[in-house]
């Protein structure tokens, strides 16, 4: 995930919530966001 852009890794998880998609590919996203102190 490191080399995904910080915009790109937002919109994803945007996606991933609007879709109802996988509830732990969710997380990991979610964590990835954390990581990098971006706001939710």
């Amino acid at each position: 995930m490191k080399k995904l852009p910080d915009d790109l890794l937002m919109e994803s998880y945007a996606i991933a919530i609007d879709l109802q998609l996988n509830p732990e590919f969710i997380l990991l996203l979610e964590t990835e966001i954390r990581r990098r102190s971006l706001a939710i």
